[in-house]
């Protein structure tokens, strides 16, 4: 049982540093970003190859989240100054993507589990007690995704970060203070796709490979983290939105774990996905109503 639950915080703070991303798309920019089903995959390939060819894995981390950031530039690109509907242009960029990462990679399949990465090194294997090296892989990934909450918490509080909020509340109010509203929605999904790129850098590291459709269904993972995260915590006045975006994924994936200890297959995974997040919409769509009902 433990084993169990470490794994579903292990798997939970992986897919939450994506989560987060889909957070700025979602709720902040009201921008329905499909891309990041092609950009999961993309951090994956990036630290395959470079983890290959010998590059420290921290450094992977990095690079990863800029290959994000620079997909995700594209897509913002294409929506506002080629005038492309928002679904569109994620849906360009995630069909573009599958074809590149291929590129990147070489083919659908790289295997990385005997190089170093930041769960497995020698310098861990110096310091770590062998006893406790299985806690190794959780205090990483907290450590991660404090790291990269703490950045987007303090990003949101800047100048820059006010007004990405104001864009998604009112664009008008952003043209009024002679900002240009476009800048604004691109340097937003810039930041979103770099945050889904990590989670496949982590993600790969963590499981020892790339795979090239590791990135099928992350969209619906990360709105299902963002939806049930905010839905449960957003009357907890001191529960930051970013930090109920964490917990909602750690606990997506406690429901998805709990379905397979039922006796449903690994094979189902897609399935249990898919019927977990249309649950959460209908509950998600009731409350409103009862809200709007009850005021």
């Amino acid at each position: 049982m433990f084993r169990l639950i470490l794994g579903v915080f292990e798997e939970g703070f992986i897919y939450a540093v994506m989560a987060l991303g889909v957070y700025i798309t979602y709720k902040i920019l009201d921008f329905p970003d499909l891309s990041v089903d092609g950009t999961f995959p993309l951090g994956g390939a990036v630290a395959a190859i470079l983890i290959v060819a010998g590059v420290n894995p921290l450094v992977t981390l990095f690079l990863a989240f800029l290959a994000g950031a620079f997909v995700g530039m594209l897509t913002g690109i294409i929506h506002v100054k080629f005038k492309v509907r928002d679904l569109l242009s994620g849906i360009i960029i995630m069909t573009a993507l599958y074809s590149i990462n291929l590129r990147i990679a070489g083919k659908s399949n790289v295997a990385i589990f005997s190089k170093e990465s930041i769960f497995e090194n020698s310098f861990l294997d110096k310091v770590v007690p062998e006893p406790v090296k299985f806690l190794v892989p959780i205090i990483i990934l907290l450590l991660i995704i404090i790291i990269m909450k703490l950045l987007l918490d303090f990003y949101l509080k800047t100048k820059s970060g006010y007004l990405l909020r104001a864009v998604g509340d009112n664009e008008v109010l952003v043209t009024s203070l002679a900002k240009d509203k476009g800048a604004v929605k691109i340097i937003g999904l810039a930041i979103a796709n770099g945050f889904a790129a990590l989670a496949g850098c982590i993600y790969t590291q963590k499981h020892g490979f790339f795979e090239i459709s590791i990135g099928t269904g992350a969209i619906v993972i990360g709105l299902a983290s963002v939806i049930i995260g905010t839905s449960l915590f957003k009357k907890r006045g001191k529960v930051k939105a970013t930090t109920a975006v964490i917990a909602g994924s750690v606990l997506y994936k406690a429901c998805v774990s709990i379905a397979i200890s039922f006796g449903m297959a690994a094979s189902d995974l897609k399935l249990i996905t898919s019927v977990l997040f249309l649950a959460i919409l209908i509950i998600s769509y009731e409350r409103k109503r009862r809200v709007k009902t009850n005021a």
